[in-house]
């Protein structure tokens, strides 16, 4: 497999991509700041900048984030939407418990849906954290469905 160091290319550390996703993840933090004014926490509305996110997204990966919103809604409503490094994401006091990251924020081969430590999905002494999402279908649907239930007990 070739590598940056092996084709010549420079390599400084981060790709375009990470330090974008970087960038949104300050600017997260800087608006849900403490000490930020009441006026901007009032206006700030974590569905809407997570909506907005979505609707910026190429159309494969928009409809994908699309349909994993709407499940985790229904299967989780206590999770609450999220924007995290300027992904859709979605939370329990606080804590990211799972995510979608579309194939077009890292150039990715496929979108993923991920889980952080509080998911409880726990299994074992091994278990996937992550899976691939290529399509939408009622087997996806419902393997989505139970895996957010699951995380978010």
């Amino acid at each position: 497999m070739a590598t940056k160091a092996t084709t010549g290319e420079k390599y400084d550390g981060f790709t375009a991509e990470e330090r974008d996703a970087m960038k949104e993840r300050a600017k997260e933090l800087k608006s849900s700041a403490r000490g930020g004014s009441r006026a901007t926490k009032a206006k700030a509305d974590p569905e809407a900048e997570v909506l907005a996110k979505i609707a910026e997204m190429p159309e494969e990966d928009r409809l994908l984030a699309e349909g994993v919103h709407a499940l985790v809604k229904a299967a989780a409503p206590e999770l609450a939407p999220k924007t995290w490094y300027g992904m859709p994401a979605y939370a329990r006091n606080g804590k990211i418990v799972c995510f979608f990251q579309p194939s077009g924020k890292f150039k990715a081969r496929y979108s993923t849906l991920g889980f952080n430590d509080p998911a409880n999905l726990d299994d074992g002494d091994m278990w996937p954290t992550a899976f691939a999402v290529t399509a939408l279908t009622p087997e996806t649907e419902a393997r989505i469905t139970d895996l957010v239930r699951r995380a978010a007990s």
